[in-house]
């Protein structure tokens, strides 16, 4: 314990001698390391904050929620259109009978959407998300109320004209006053204001519940044709229950309910949150393929950088080795002893990489609305990185200086 203390110590005292007199070939030595560090390090924590915010935004779809659509979601390769676009469009009918016929279903809804402008006397806000929605919409979509209350089954049933809006429309349309009770205009019709949305911002792919507004779905039928609008039912699955199974049985129920034969294909889609998911990750991927590619460059410079500092400590201290070596100090004593130097450069550059990003985290987190993070996994990576090269560029000369013969080194050294 007491050799490998001495090493160390020895080891950051010629290292940091050789930062101090040797200041211009070091800094531009290590700054391979620090670049290199930068690229890779910053690479995944964009990547990790990234990853971060798309799981934040998935998650507030549901996890253990289904979307039975027209549609099928998919991320990147080639999308065949041509064979869903005459698929019919999912319906009422199809609600019901899921609802009427599914054993592992805890709620049922059913949605549909256009963007539209909402007024209030000579305030208005323009392309809102107007949704028509069925009673249990609020058991499978996740939002909160912050004022009001939600649809009343009696008056989801016979379409009354009542709506529920989002934060920033009610603060849009009544600055200076409780939304609720008032009337507002969609369609050119009035409509009662019975509550508000909590304030939620938006997500990741830029989505809200700040600039929506929910509309029974028997009263938005009364005023558009939704036969041929691209709709959604969205199911959740009760507890315990896996998103295999419920999909297993809703594709039994719409096959029966579409009247498929055996052999012919679906003609519906089942989506779920894990396609995003997966797509996500092999964008990820991708992604930090690219950062290690862009890195690795800088980081074999600075690799490079280390070895040629250690030549050069080797070469003046040819002395002291033999000196050392006449004291009887052993030749791993001699190779640690530089092997430690390389790393202790290395890790000095790639934790200035690293404070870098760390202050950049800090400035764009608090100057724009994303939020970067250096994770602790980063900065391990970081440091581990940096030590590995250290390790690797240091072993060509702390071997030469090992195998150097004492008399020939106190020789050379005169």
């Amino acid at each position: 314990m007491i050799l490998i203390l001495r090493l160390i110590r020895e080891s950051y005292l010629f290292a940091f001698q050789a930062i101090i007199v040797n200041k211009v070939r070091t800094i531009l030595s290590l700054l391979g390391i620090t670049i290199g560090i930068f690229c890779v390090i910053s690479v995944f924590t964009v990547f990790d904050s990234m990853e971060n915010a798309i799981r934040k935004s998935i998650a507030s779809l549901g996890s253990n929620v289904l979307y039975v659509q027209k549609w099928p979601w998919a991320m990147g390769g080639d999308y065949p259109w041509w064979k869903y676009w005459q698929r019919p469009e999912t319906s009422l009918d199809d609600l019901r009978e899921i609802e009427k016929r599914s054993n592992l279903a805890e709620a049922v809804a059913f949605m549909v959407q256009v963007n539209k402008t909402v007024k209030y006397g000579d305030n208005y806000i323009e392309n809102i998300g107007v949704l028509g929605v069925t009673q249990d919409f609020d058991k499978v979509w996740k939002f909160e109320l912050i004022d009001g209350r939600y649809f009343s089954t009696s008056e989801s049933a016979s379409g009354k004209n009542i709506v529920v809006i989002g934060d920033e429309i009610a603060k849009s349309l009544f600055p200076e006053g409780d939304p609720i009770g008032k009337k507002i205009k969609i369609f050119g019709r009035n409509i009662e204001v019975i509550g508000v949305l909590k304030k939620e911002g938006e997500d990741f792919f830029g989505n809200s519940n700040d600039k929506v507004v929910f509309l029974p779905i028997n009263y938005f039928k009364t005023i558009i044709d939704i036969k041929d609008m691209d709709a959604t039912i969205v199911v959740k699955a009760k507890p315990l229950v896996s998103n295999d199974e419920l999909r297993d049985e809703l594709t039994g129920i719409m096959r029966s309910i579409r009247k498929l034969k055996p052999s012919a294909e679906d003609n519906f889609a089942i989506n779920e949150t894990d396609i995003i998911s997966k797509g996500f990750d092999s964008l990820f991927g991708i992604i930090a393929t690219v950062g290690w590619i862009i890195g690795g460059f800088s980081l074999l410079v600075g690799g490079f950088g280390i070895a040629n500092i250690m030549f050069v400590s080797v070469k003046e201290r040819t002395n002291i080795i033999g000196i050392q070596k006449a004291l009887g100090a052993k030749n791993y004593f001699i190779l640690f002893q530089f092997l430690f130097e390389a790393v202790f450069l290395s890790l000095i550059g790639g934790i200035i990489g690293l404070l870098i990003i760390l202050i950049l985290t800090v400035v764009i987190s608090n100057t724009t609305s994303f939020t970067l993070i250096l994770t602790q996994g980063n900065i391990i990576l970081g440091i581990g990185v940096s030590a590995i090269i250290g390790l690797i560029s240091g072993i060509l000369p702390a071997y030469s200086a090992s195998k150097l013969d004492p008399v020939e080194a106190m020789r050379t050294g005169v």
